[in-house]
């Protein structure tokens, strides 16, 4: 009798011991698949992509970013000089170190909407196949994410769809993104196959009247606008969601008298400090047009439910505190 109970004894502790290996093997994997879900989450997180101009001091200029409210950080801009050397680029490293502690993204930004006159040539032949080293060569020296391509207007020409394919291709082969601005104005000139190129475009949806068109006063960025910008390239171009942020205003423009033609957030609030709820304000006999907090946080809102993120133009005309545009989008994203 006291045999078989040893034994039994014996057969429940094998048992116990296998299951505690069981249980260990099982916590193992458990522990692993949740470190997998935490970085696809990083990946997958909803974008706050915030535009920083490059100053002539730019680590200053990136020690005011509120980095736990952003996602990416573009630099803008980056462009050849009419000889093809890219300037502006000192200090990117040191930028790229604190953006990257912070867990934030960095890319360098090409272009932008006063690119120098002479950039067609730098999209073909010798000139283009140099420009494409240089970026992907700055990319890497700088221990940047990437390259955003801001070409607007006439810089989207016939030319434009072989320099991205050539510049994406580039870029993979050194584990670096590529993304885009485009606006809607500009519609007929992307490509189906140019668009495909990148990991993601961001929408620049303002800029629809301005000082340029004095004859057209009004809002330049209406809701409205995010609206039909929004179903364009996700209904009638096909750009899956996961591909798109909404581009958002930080400034303003002003329309009749000695308005200003523009005006940041920032200084828009130092004129009326209770204009934080309002997209337009009476200034010296004409009207500035600009979007409140309230309409900020609704086009975060539609972006949250339609596409993957938002991009701002740009982080240095914000103001600051509880009537901070920036605070309001942050809100929005985590539901404060």
């Amino acid at each position: 009798m006291q045999r078989i109970t040893m034994k039994t004894s014996m057969l429940f502790k094998q048992c116990i011991a296998v299951f505690m290996v069981m249980l260990a093997l099982s916590t193992s994997c458990s522990k692993k698949s949740v470190t997998v879900s935490k970085n696809g989450d990083m990946e997958s997180r909803f974008k706050v992509i915030g535009y920083l101009p490059n100053s002539t001091d730019l680590p200053a200029a990136a020690s005011k970013v509120d980095f736990a409210k952003i996602t990416h950080l573009y630099i803008a801009f980056i462009n050849p000089d009419s000889s093809g050397r890219l300037t502006k680029t000192e200090n990117l490293k040191e930028v790229a170190t604190l953006a990257h502690s912070r867990n934030v993204k960095i890319m360098a930004s090409i272009g932008g909407g006063g690119a120098p006159k002479y950039y067609p040539s730098f999209l073909i032949g010798d000139k283009k196949s140099k420009l494409i080293r240089d970026l992907v060569n700055l990319a890497v020296d700088n221990n940047l994410d990437g390259i955003d391509v801001d070409l607007e207007g006439a810089l989207i020409d016939a030319n434009y769809e072989n320099f991205v394919i050539d510049l994406a291709a580039a870029l993979r082969q050194k584990n670096k993104q590529i993304t885009a601005a485009i606006a809607t104005v500009y519609k007929e000139q992307f490509t189906d196959k140019a668009l495909a190129q990148f990991d993601f475009v961001n929408i620049m949806s303002y800029d629809r009247t301005g000082p340029w068109r004095p004859d057209k006063p009004g809002p330049h960025a209406p809701y409205s606008m995010a609206e039909e910008d929004l179903d364009y390239w996700l209904i009638t171009r096909k750009i899956p969601k996961e591909k798109l942020t909404l581009g958002v205003p930080f400034y303003g423009y002003g329309f009749g008298g000695t308005a200003p033609e523009s005006m940041s957030y920032k200084n828009i609030l130092r004129q009326y400090s209770d204009s934080v709820n309002q997209d337009q304000m009476h200034l010296n006999g004409g009207m500035v047009y600009y979007n409140g907090l309230p309409t900020i946080q609704k086009k975060t809102q539609l972006a949250k439910e339609r596409v993957s993120g938002v991009m701002i133009w740009q982080l240095m005309q914000d103001s600051t505190g509880v009537k901070s545009l920036l605070g309001g989008i942050d809100g929005v994203v985590k539901g404060k």
